[in-house]
């Protein structure tokens, strides 16, 4: 529903054209090779495929989309990773409609839009983990064993308490449980 509300108030606009919805990451993968638009619109949170992944994918490949994050997660560490995934925006759902419009008209013609109150808290405190131990990191604070984890990334269990221990002592955090928690709250996983 809100994926179709989204698209029905950007052709209202005149000068954009929807080109297609996607309802996950892999999804609007696929339609981003396929129809190559000038701009992709895209959460953050959604199935088979982050936002993040999708616009490191984007690039990647060496496509001419540029990529807008559009999401509720108001959090610097989301920001700086999106930017460094290749996003050339990130504006948050509850700005109004005619402010998405804009950007989307400023990213096609070579800018940047940000939202302005993340960008300055962006610059605050870095994101101190690794891609490895952000990996490692989300999986155990889906409550999943070092096994798991180790079998997944196919890594030895001691490399998985390794990557954990070094997340843990990065973040301040008293245990794994913690250390996940931790990241999640200022967008680092």
């Amino acid at each position: 529903m809100v994926l179709g509300a989204l698209a029905a108030l950007l052709e209202l606009q005149g000068d954009i054209d929807v080109a297609a919805q996607a309802p996950d990451g892999e999804a609007a993968l696929q339609a981003v090779v396929e129809l190559q638009p000038d701009v992709l619109v895209t959460d953050i949170e959604m199935p088979r495929m982050t936002g993040l992944e999708l616009a490191a994918a984007v690039r990647e490949r060496g496509l001419p989309t540029r990529v807008i994050i559009l999401t509720t997660f108001a959090r610097s560490g989301y920001l700086r990773r999106a930017l460094d995934a290749g996003a050339s925006g990130y504006l948050l759902k509850d700005a109004p409609a005619s402010e998405l419009a804009d950007a989307i008209r400023r990213v096609h013609a070579g800018g940047r839009a940000i939202d302005p109150a993340l960008a300055a808290e962006a610059w605050g405190e870095p994101d101190p983990l690794t891609d490895r131990e952000r990996q490692v990191l989300r999986l155990a604070g889906q409550g999943r064993s070092g096994a798991d984890i180790a079998a997944e990334l196919r890594l030895s269990e001691g490399t998985v308490r390794n990557y954990l221990s070094e997340a843990i002592s990065k973040l301040g955090a008293a245990n794994r449980v913690d250390a996940a928690r931790i990241a999640r709250e200022r967008g680092w996983l």
